[in-house]
C-alpha cells in the first residue's frame, strides 16, 4: 500500500514537470507598448527620450511579471502638422534623421496618417510614398473611412502610393510599413494604423496571444460555447494582469493609460490560422472558419479591460505561416478574408499581390474594405503588398524577419 502511494506521488510529480513547459508555452507575449507624443520638431529628441524612459520602465515591469515584450513604439500626431512649412527636401531630411534615431534607440516609429479626410492635401500622400521608400522603420497610414463616410479621394491617393512604393522600395517591402485604415479610433497600439490627434503623453498596449487561442481551441475543438467561454477566461487572465501593471506605471510616471487591445495577434509560427484549424479540424478557408473567427472576436470583446484599437482578430497573410500556406494553396483569398472581416477580422492585412496589379484594382480592393467598415461601423484596414516584377504563380522573396513568403495569386 505504501509503495502504491509513493508510485502515485512520483507519477504526479512527473506530470507536473512535463506540464510546466506547456504552461509556459501558453503564456502570450506583449506585441507592443505604444507611446503617443505630440511631436514638436524643435524638441523631438527630448520628447522621444522622455517617452522611451516610460516605455523601458513599462517593459521592465511587464517582463518582471513573466511576459516577454516584442517591441516598444512611438506614435505621433499626423505628420503634415509638424512638417508644415518645410520644403519637400527638408521634410525628407527630417524623416531620414528620425528614422536613424529610431534605429539607434531601438523603437518602432509611426509618423501618423498622411490624410485623415478627403479634403486633406493629396501631396502629403505623395511625400509619404517617398518617405516609405527611403526609410527602414517609419510607419504610417491613410484614413479611408470615418464617421463622415468613405473617403474616395483618399482611396485613390492610397492606391497611387502603394504602386509608387512597390516600384521604389527595396524588394517592394516599403508597403509593409503602410496601411489604409477605416473606422479605426485614435490610440490603437498596433502598427501601421496607429495614430492620435490629441496632446499625447499617453500609451496603449497590444497583445501577441495567438498561442493562447491555439491552446484553447485544441481542447475545445468543435464546441463553440466552450471555446468562447474558455478563451475569454484565458485571454482575461493575462490581459487583466498586464493592465494592472500598466495602471501602476501610469501613476508612477504621469503618462496616461489609454487602453488595451486584446486582439490575439499572430507572428509567423505563433499562428492564428493554425489556432482556427485546431477548432474546425479542417484547413483554413473550409466551412467553420467564419464561426471560429466570430468566436475569437466575441471572446476578445468580453475581456474585462479598458479596450481600445481593433478589438477583434488579425488574419495577416504574410505574418502568419499557416495563413501564408493556405493563401499559396488558394484556400483563402482577398474575398474570403473580407467575408471573415464581416464578423471582425481586420480587413485585408499583408496581402501579397503580383506586380502587374493595377492602381484601379488596388483602389477597388481598398474601397471594399472601407465600405464594409463604414457599413458595420467597425475598424478594418488594407495593407496590400504588390511585388514589382513578380507574376501570379511566382513566390514572393521578402527579406524581413516578420514576413513569411507566399505564392502570388491572380487578381480578378
Amino acid at each position: 500500500m505504501k509503495r502504491s502511494l509513493l508510485d502515485l506521488a512520483i507519477a504526479a510529480l512527473i506530470a507536473l514537470i512535463f506540464a510546466a513547459p506547456a504552461a509556459a508555452a501558453s503564456r502570450p507575449k506583449v506585441r507592443a507598448i505604444t507611446a503617443f507624443i505630440h511631436l514638436d520638431r524643435e524638441n523631438y529628441r527630448e520628447q522621444v527620450a522622455e517617452a522611451l524612459q516610460m516605455l523601458r520602465q513599462m517593459k521592465a515591469e511587464i517582463e518582471k511579471a513573466g511576459y516577454k515584450v516584442e517591441s516598444v513604439r512611438i506614435t505621433t500626431q499626423p505628420f503634415p502638422e509638424y512638417t508644415h512649412g518645410l520644403s519637400r527636401q527638408q521634410a525628407l531630411d527630417f524623416f531620414r534623421d528620425y528614422d536613424a534615431l529610431a534605429i539607434k534607440e531601438g523603437f518602432d516609429p509611426n509618423i501618423g496618417p498622411a490624410m485623415m479626410n478627403d479634403s486633406d492635401d493629396p501631396t502629403q500622400a505623395e511625400l509619404l510614398a517617398e518617405v516609405l521608400s527611403m526609410t527602414k522603420t517609419l510607419e504610417s497610414s491613410i484614413i479611408v473611412a470615418g464617421e463622415d463616410g468613405v473617403h474616395w479621394k483618399a482611396i485613390r491617393c492610397t492606391a497611387r502610393l502603394v504602386k509608387y512604393v512597390e516600384a521604389h522600395s527595396l524588394h517592394s517591402q516599403g508597403n509593409f510599413n503602410f496601411t489604409a485604415t477605416a473606422m479605426l479610433a485614435p490610440y490603437a497600439p498596433f502598427f501601421p494604423g496607429s495614430y492620435h490627434t490629441g496632446a499625447g503623453h499617453g500609451f496603449a498596449i497590444g497583445m501577441e496571444s495567438a498561442n493562447v487561442v491555439a491552446e484553447v481551441f485544441s481542447r475545445a475543438a468543435g464546441d463553440a460555447l466552450r471555446a468562447q467561454r474558455e478563451l475569454t477566461a484565458a485571454l482575461s487572465e493575462h490581459s487583466v494582469a498586464i493592465e494592472k501593471i500598466a495602471q501602476r506605471v501610469a501613476k508612477e510616471t504621469g503618462w496616461r493609460y489609454m487602453g488595451f487591445d486584446p486582439t490575439p495577434a499572430p507572428l509567423k509560427d505563433v499562428s492564428i490560422g493554425g489556432a482556427i484549424e485546431n477548432f474546425t479540424g479542417a484547413k483554413l478557408g473550409s466551412p467553420g472558419t467564419l464561426t471560429a473567427v466570430s468566436i475569437i472576436t466575441a471572446a476578445v470583446r468580453d475581456v474585462p479591460v479598458q479596450q481600445i484599437g481593433y478589438r477583434g482578430l488579425m488574419l495577416p497573410v504574410l505574418e502568419d505561416s499557416v495563413i501564408a500556406e493556405r493563401w499559396s494553396e488558394g484556400r483563402v483569398n482577398a474575398d474570403s478574408l473580407l467575408s471573415y472581416s464581416s464578423v471582425c477580422g481586420t480587413g485585408m492585412d499583408t496581402i501579397p499581390l503580383p506586380g502587374d496589379v493595377s492602381e484601379e484594382q488596388l483602389a477597388r480592393m481598398i474601397g471594399d474594405v472601407a465600405s464594409l467598415a463604414f457599413k458595420w461601423h467597425k475598424p478594418l484596414s488594407a495593407r496590400l503588398q504588390p511585388v514589382a516584377g513578380k507574376r501570379a504563380g511566382e513566390k514572393t522573396e521578402f527579406d524581413d524577419p516578420f514576413l513569411v513568403n507566399a505564392t502570388l495569386q491572380p487578381v480578378p
